[in-house]
């Protein structure tokens, strides 16, 4: 068993809440394991500057961690994000963006935040899946009220972590699994098909290389996995404010 008694391909405790704030576009607070990120998406007029003209919009996105958010108090990010939040907002713009027609979009942008609350491992994971059930509720918004003519969503997105751990491969690594991986694996799936399709996967053999067998079981795990979440980004897609 794991420190928290899960199995090995469990997902920690999963509750995402809709409507969290009283926006003009979508939000859901997700509570995954100790983790909580807040998501919104708003939706503005007027594409990108390199896109004006084309007819397409864009998606982007910005991540932050609270000062409280982890055991010792983190710096608010004024004048200059540090590398790590960086990265972060890129990977959840990207990988949200390969969910979004953005010729459906028209020239509009939906600006995406994600806000974490409190840190227990799977940030990035966990902003991404909660990110785009706020863009989803956001858009059913949107097209009520007559501000997209159709709706830009193609496919669901949503990513879990993966890794191995005293060389068990494991599903969805809190903070401590995380720290001691052996190996360290983030991926985002969409849902195109039954076994859904890979949007990135990032892999680290951090204490020692993996084989194409602990490769093959991580993948496996991970879809299996983000099937789960996925089911659980429709439920609360469904709840109406």
């Amino acid at each position: 068993m794991r420190n928290d008694g899960r199995q090995d391909n469990q997902l920690r405790p999963i509750t995402m809440i809709p409507h969290f704030t009283d926006t003009k576009g979508g939000s859901v607070l997700i509570c995954w394991g100790n983790t909580r990120v807040l998501c919104t998406a708003l939706l503005e007029e007027g594409t990108m500057p390199f896109l004006k003209g084309t007819g397409k919009g864009w998606l982007t996105a910005e991540y932050a961690m609270l000062p409280s958010s982890t055991g010792n108090r983190k710096k608010r990010d004024y004048l200059k994000q540090d590398g790590r939040s960086t990265e972060i907002q890129r990977l959840i713009g990207r990988s949200l963006r390969a969910g979004v027609d953005l010729m459906k979009l028209g020239e509009r942008v939906i600006y995406v935040d994600c806000d974490v609350l409190q840190a227990d491992g799977g940030t990035r994971t966990t902003s991404i899946t909660g990110a785009y059930v706020a863009v989803a509720l956001g858009v059913q918004k949107w097209l009520k009220e007559g501000r997209l003519e159709e709706d830009p969503l193609n496919h669901r997105i949503a990513a879990v972590s993966v890794g191995v751990v005293n060389d068990r491969p494991l599903l969805d690594l809190c903070y401590g699994e995380d720290s001691a991986a052996q190996v360290d694996m983030n991926l985002v799936m969409n849902e195109v098909n039954e076994e859904g399709e890979f949007i990135e996967v990032q892999g680290t053999g951090e204490g020692r290389a993996f084989s194409r067998e602990e490769l093959d079981q991580l993948l496996s795990l991970g879809q299996a996995g983000i099937r789960e979440l996925m089911d659980k980004q429709r439920e609360t897609e469904k709840t109406r404010p």
